[in-house]
């Protein structure tokens, strides 16, 4: 029994469910204050796809399994004091999910520094403060790479060094990056809200409810990231913050929500988007 439990948090410090999610081909919303704002028609569309571009729904279905595994294991090893071999079970599971994820990230690289590349330094039409945080995300996201590819490799024995600060420099990353994802969404509630209070008169009313459910959608990417963002900071060293503090079931039922929340956007993505 021991040496089941000294395996299992081996796992799970090693992989400790980083779960980063960038989309292939995401698009960010065009058009949002600049001088040349588009019509309402692609205002919506634009912020639709920034929305659901945030999540691949591919990445959402075993990202949700491996959260509810933690979720569930978690409960149960609490509800016997640490006895319960399916939680165990359940948590190896998670852990390696996780593992499984981190491996297929490996590939990931290119689709996002093409983004980047064509992202560049944004349009003229977008909001100033927009595509500063833009640039400063992909600018996040395209270092979170190499630094988990550096922690992976090294602890598969791959190269000659330690891979607890390279782990360290991920979860930063990752934090960093929703936290990024968080100002953004926000901003763009602010401005969509404004947007529809100047439009109220002339803007049709077939048109209002388009625009009441992109501010729902960018509400769900907020709560997404917080509870991701929450989830980060726990995986940081001991000492920051709430670094460490929380247990596995917290941890899976912050991941599992945020994960929800990227299966309802797949959804809505596949029936043309309605909610």
């Amino acid at each position: 029994m021991a040496g089941h439990a000294e395996r299992l948090v081996a796992v799970l410090e090693s992989y400790r469910g980083r779960d980063k999610v960038v989309s292939r081909g995401k698009e960010r919303p065009k058009g949002l204050g600049g001088s040349n704002a588009s019509s309402a028609g692609e205002l919506e569309g634009e912020v639709r796809r920034f929305a659901l571009g945030l999540r691949d729904g591919r990445k959402s279905e075993p990202l949700t399994l491996c959260y509810g595994c933690q979720l569930v294991g978690g409960s149960m090893l609490q509800k016997s004091s640490g006895r319960s071999e399916v939680g165990r079970r359940l948590l190896l599971l998670s852990a390696q999910l996780s593992h499984c994820r981190t491996v297929l990230r490996l590939f990931d690289d290119l689709a996002m520094f093409l983004y980047t590349r064509d992202y560049g330094l944004g349009t003229e039409g977008e909001a100033a403060p927009l595509r500063c945080l833009s640039v400063i995300g992909n600018l996040v996201d395209q270092l979170y790479y190499p630094c988990e590819h550096i922690a992976w490799a090294a602890d598969a024995k791959l190269i000659a060094t330690r891979s607890e600060r390279w782990w360290v420099a991920s979860t930063a990353l990752w934090g960093a990056s929703l936290l990024v994802t968080v100002l953004r969404s926000t901003s763009v509630i602010v401005h969509l809200i404004q947007k529809r209070k100047k439009q109220e008169g002339r803007l049709e009313k077939s048109r209002m409810p388009s625009l009441e459910r992109l501010v729902q959608e960018e509400i769900l990417n907020v709560l997404s990231s917080a509870a991701d963002l929450a989830n980060a900071i726990h995986w940081m060293p001991p000492g920051f913050l709430w670094g460490g503090q929380f247990p596995d079931w917290l941890v899976g039922l912050l991941g599992t929500f945020s994960s929800l929340i990227g299966l309802h956007q797949m959804c809505n993505k596949g029936s043309g988007g309605n909610v």
